[in-house]
């Protein structure tokens, strides 16, 4: 396995995996379905963000973003996604893990990520791939601007 950056060409099969609008919505908090090639390609107009897709025998089974604060001196991953035919193999965690890997070659000293409290799997992925719960406080804090109270998870440190 392999994780490469993205590229434009990678939308339209990333933007096939959702097979729902609740689906959607537990992955990246919109509300379009089915979902399109173009917002994909959109995120990737803003600076801070870094995407990558996990490549399995050349074929792209995962998709997650790191977002870079460097006023902050952390990254957040966001928007992870794993190919439907392909959950349930620890992609999930090896896309994460990576991502990690790509986090701590940026040189942030912190790395976050936020999950729908509704997204069971996710959250069982993230704590597999060494994240853990913020303090509460924190988490409160994070959650007042949100449309969502978010589960805020932190990854361990090495």
């Amino acid at each position: 396995m392999d994780l490469l950056p993205f590229s434009a060409a990678h939308a339209a099969v990333v933007a096939g995996w959702p097979t729902s609008a609740g689906e959607v919505s537990l992955w990246c908090g919109r509300q379009e379905f089915p979902f399109s090639e173009q917002t994909i390609t959109a995120w990737q107009q803003d600076a801070d963000v870094r995407a990558h897709v996990l490549v399995e025998d050349d074929a792209v089974v995962g998709y997650g973003e790191l977002w870079l604060d460097a006023d902050e001196d952390e990254v957040e991953l966001a928007r992870i996604i794993v190919a439907p035919d392909n959950r349930g193999r620890g992609l999930g965690r090896a896309l994460v893990r990576g991502l990690l890997a790509r986090a701590a070659a940026a040189g942030h000293a912190d790395v976050f990520l936020r999950v729908h409290p509704d997204n069971a799997a996710a959250l069982r992925c993230y704590r597999a791939a060494g994240f853990a719960p913020v303090a509460p406080d924190l988490a409160e804090a994070w959650n007042a601007p949100q449309p969502v109270a978010y589960v805020w998870l932190r990854a361990a440190t090495p």
